[in-house]
């Protein structure tokens, strides 16, 4: 199984953390995305989208984090990303949705780029409307959160695997975490588990 990534990544990121809870093995294989590799031909013969991450299962390439991650929750059912009843898991998907439909489409690589390169604007704009996101979105996660460790309980879940890259992406972009004491803890907890901390940017081979 070839894991093509990049460390600061936070689709990627997510697709690790999934693979490391559930003990699958795999090879990294970074795409420089701040040199444009996922643009080029050799990677957009893998993923005609040109964007990260893809899973090649072994003559199938997987595409999305999301459908990467419901792929692996089903092959691999341990241990489960979602709890067992359907309003726990409606739950744990609006959360892994807010995240990933409403906060990172808009501070995405491509976006931010459009921000400073097509409209001109400068990097304290692009860094308050990335600011702005992170925290519109995170103070409804705030009030989603349950009793811990985790967001939903003593259990990882695809609401942990969504939350813990955005908060590295929000500590990179110094947006203060202070009115999110319970993101912060859950944050906290999750850094506790070898597969978060091996899923980490700043342990990936292509960390620099």
């Amino acid at each position: 199984m070839r894991l093509y990534t990049y460390f600061r990544s936070s689709a990627a990121y997510r697709v690790r953390i999934a693979l490391n809870l559930k003990s699958v093995p795999y090879e990294p294989v970074p795409v420089n995305l701040l040199k444009g590799e996922q643009r080029e031909e050799a990677y957009g013969a893998v993923n005609p989208q040109m964007r990260l991450p893809a899973l090649d299962i072994g003559g199938t390439v997987l595409t999305q984090s999301p459908a990467i991650l419901e792929y692996l929750d089903e092959v691999y059912p341990e241990p489960p990303l979602l709890p067992g009843d359907a309003v726990s898991r409606a739950k744990v998907r609006a959360i892994a949705s807010i995240v990933g439909c409403d906060i990172h489409p808009l501070n995405n690589l491509g976006p931010l780029k459009y921000l400073k390169g097509k409209l001109g604007h400068e990097q304290a704009t692009i860094d308050a409307w990335y600011a702005h996101w992170i925290c519109e979105g995170f103070d409804a996660i705030e009030a989603l959160i349950e009793t811990g460790p985790f967001c939903f309980g003593s259990q990882v879940t695809l609401a942990d695997i969504y939350l813990v890259p955005q908060v590295f992406n929000a500590r990179r972009f110094n947006v203060s975490l202070a009115a999110f004491p319970k993101i912060v803890a859950v944050d906290a907890a999750c850094a506790e588990l070898r597969a978060f901390q091996d899923a980490a940017p700043e342990r990936q081979p292509d960390a620099v």
